[in-house]
């Protein structure tokens, strides 16, 4: 139950993320290096904030149960939950990601840019997975086919052919995002390892400062406040919320739920952009949330050794 709250949770901030994405980008609101400056600074100060009051309550908590002020005093410091500051390959990878997606989604078509995306963190996500040993089994292969097969029904309508700098850049973001939620299984604290991760990613700020400059006549309030909103909550609450669950899921589970992301984020442009519902949209969806379904419900067999009778 904890771990489906928390995909769950996670995914519809991803949808949220990539409405807010397209309200900015598609809609001209701001340029892609503001948005991700203001996303990655957003996501960095609200989760700062959050790690501050967890932090505080911690320590009040440890003083609580011990009579000792120097002993909670220790066992504050050694703590592994304070002791989990994310790592800077997370980081890096956040920033490509997060770069990259904004560059690309002005290049491309909404539908070219899912399938590519989409693909190449399949292909990360599902690679590591079989790297690691885990065995899917034939019902679970199917499963996987059949939910890009209603992904590829769902967005070909949109797609047309890319250009190559937009595909290779949006490539290069789902690669990055595959190595970003990989290393979620590694941590101890979601809320801190995510928090870190954005504080880290702002060694790149002067960079992206530098050339986000010349952009600056593009940035409209509206598209500050749609980024700020990307950063805060749909990209810092919403990956810690992803790095509660990935440590509960397989790598290629992980990677397989993620096809439900499209399907909430149209059906959000449903609800509050007043988008068409087509018959497509509700094949498409049906397709993919039962194949995903049965994937995650389906687990390979392992066969159990051969019994011998044994002489006591």
């Amino acid at each position: 139950m904890k771990v489906t709250l928390y995909t769950i949770s996670a995914l519809l901030a991803f949808a949220t993320n990539s409405l807010l994405c397209r309200m900015a980008l598609a809609g001209g609101y701001i340029d892609p290096w503001n948005f991700t400056i203001i996303r990655l600074l957003g996501g960095a100060v609200c989760l700062a904030i959050i790690m501050s009051v967890h932090q505080r309550r911690l320590k009040h908590k440890h003083i609580a149960n011990s009579n000792n002020t120097n002993t909670a005093a220790i066992v504050i410091l050694e703590d592994p939950i304070l002791q989990d500051k994310g790592s800077w390959l997370s980081s890096m990878s956040l920033v490509v990601y997060a770069l990259c997606f904004s560059l690309a989604y002005v290049e491309l078509d909404t539908g070219t840019g899912a399938l590519i995306l989409f693909a190449a963190v399949q292909f990360t996500m599902i690679g590591w997975g079989i790297y690691q040993k885990e065995q899917l089994s034939t019902v679970q292969w199917a499963a996987l086919f059949i939910a890009f097969a209603g992904f590829v029904y769902l967005m070909l309508p949109s797609a047309a052919v890319p250009s190559l700098f937009g595909a290779v850049i949006m490539a290069i973001s789902g690669i990055a995002w595959g190595i970003y939620s990989i290393r979620g299984n590694a941590c101890i604290s979601p809320l801190r390892a995510t928090g870190f991760n954005f504080i880290r990613s702002l060694i790149a700020l002067p960079l992206l400062v530098l050339i986000g400059m010349n952009y600056l006549v593009e940035v409209s309030t509206e598209g500050v406040i749609l980024a700020s909103l990307s950063g805060a909550i749909t990209s810092g609450v919403g990956y810690s919320l992803w790095y509660v669950a990935m440590p509960l899921l397989k790598s290629t589970q992980a990677a397989v739920v993620q096809f439900c992301v499209p399907v909430l984020a149209a059906l959000l442009g449903v609800l509050f952009l007043s988008e068409q519902l087509t018959l497509r949209f509700i094949i498409a969806s049906a397709v993919i949330l039962s194949a995903v379904t049965v994937f995650v419900l389906n687990k390979q067999k392992v066969k159990s050794p051969p019994q011998t009778n044994t002489v006591v």
